[in-house]
């Protein structure tokens, strides 16, 4: 039987060997993971079909494979034996041409088996020099989370632990050059995954093809703030503990306005423009991989806790390495919040083939000027990017003003006014 690489779809070419959870000749039971397939915008994960055994891996670590491509052969059955062989593990040292079981050797050389992790897991225990080996998995078959790995890094923290085993990674060793005996300054290289090399390939690109212009507002956030104080509780008791956060507004908000400013939700393909008939609005996210854009797919005929529900759960999906690509994909309006991260003002790079993004940022304090008296407010600014070629300066403020408008007037929105 034979382990393939998963179906790709049209927007990805090929994928690159990232993990390999299991060794040669070690037991599985079904739908545990076997291996890891990084793409430009997902880790798809690759499971045992049946309990079984793999014997022979035919794509080592870093090979690059297409869809469907065939990564292993797979036996399928018990184990017989209360004690399961010892198994050889997969590294980019190992001769995998014999299926041959012998003792195993790890990153740490202690004879045991490096265990299965997931992608967010390996990369902080990467980060943190924290060897898997040393951390006992509390997850499904003993797979070591990403909790895991901060569990042990406080406990390596705490008790000053100098024997902490440096993870090695699954590419390639980083390389430490001008170590010295009275401190470290130390250098390393490693790869460039493949979802960071797309942000930076799709990035430059925009910035090549697009004429991008950014122009800039700010809003007060005083409606919204006392919306949330006055309803936070009741809206976690009527949505079963979903928050109510600043996000969903903004959603709305520009969905509304994207109704109004058909151009700035449409896109450009060659010598054309389409123009969507629906709002599908991007939120950027965080990930340990870097940032990724999960699509709100309708996002006008939802609710804002139907909003607020999805965004979270794509926060979790995110860090856990577990987005699809059907919910990366798409998409015709992006909304990026550096305001998380204390942001107070920035331009925002376009989402191709999108033609506009909207930058939020940090709430600020500050005094302003109303109605002839100097107040403190809560003030945000906004930043819209968006290509010239498509979308007039003059369009591009006034769906900005809209947008503003209906945050500073939450009820706009429902009075659809």
């Amino acid at each position: 039987m034979d382990i393939n690489a998963p179906v790709f779809p049209e927007s990805i070419a090929d994928g690159e060997v990232a993990t390999w959870h299991v060794a040669v000749g070690q037991w599985v039971a079904r739908d545990q993971i076997l291996v890891d397939i990084e793409t430009d915008k997902v880790v798809l994960e690759v499971v045992a079909p049946s309990a079984g055994r793999v014997t022979k891996i035919l794509k080592a670590v870093g090979s690059v494979v297409g869809s469907q491509e065939c990564l292993a052969e797979f036996e399928a059955g018990e184990n017989q034996n209360e004690a399961s062989p010892r198994a050889v593990p997969v590294g980019p040292e190992t001769d995998q041409k014999e299926p041959t079981l012998s003792a195993p050797t790890t990153a740490s050389g202690t004879g045991s088996v490096v265990p299965s992790a997931s992608p967010s897991a390996r990369k902080l225990a990467e980060e943190s020099n924290i060897a898997l080996a040393t951390i006992i998995g509390t997850g499904k078959n003993g797979l070591i989370n990403k909790e895991d790995v901060l569990q042990a890094v406080a406990q390596a923290q705490q008790i000053g632990s100098e024997n902490t085993i440096q993870a090695v990674s699954d590419r390639a060793p980083s390389t430490e050059v001008n170590r010295s005996a009275s401190g470290s300054r130390i250098e390393r290289r490693v790869p460039m995954t493949r979802l960071r090399a797309s942000i930076a390939k799709r990035l430059v690109e925009a910035q090549q093809n697009a004429a991008m212009l950014t122009t800039f507002n700010e809003v007060d956030m005083t409606a919204i703030m006392l919306l949330r104080k006055q309803y936070q509780q009741a809206f976690q008791k009527a949505h079963n503990g979903t928050r109510l956060g600043f996000m969903s507004f903004f959603v709305k908000a520009c969905t509304e306005a994207l109704k109004r400013f058909p151009g700035v939700n449409a896109s450009i393909d060659g010598a054309e423009v389409v123009y969507h008939g629906y709002q599908d609005v991007g939120v950027a996210v965080s990930s340990p991989r870097g940032l990724v854009v999960p699509v709100i797919r309708d996002a006008d005929s939802l609710t804002l806790a139907e909003i607020e529900e999805q965004i979270g759960q794509y926060g979790v999906k995110a860090q856990n390495a577990q987005l699809s690509i059907d919910e990366m994909t798409g998409g015709t309006f992006t909304i990026s919040n550096g305001g998380v991260f204390g942001s107070m003002l920035s331009t925002p790079i376009l989402n191709p083939p999108q033609t506009a993004i909207l930058g939020m940022h940090k709430i600020q304090d500050r005094p302003m000027a109303i109605d002839g008296e100097v107040v403190i407010r809560p003030m945000m600014y906004l930043a819209l990017s968006y290509d010239h070629r498509l979308i007039d300066g003059q369009e591009a403020v006034r769906f900005l003003v809209t947008v503003k408008d209906f945050l500073e007037e939450p009820a706009r929105i429902l009075l659809d006014i």
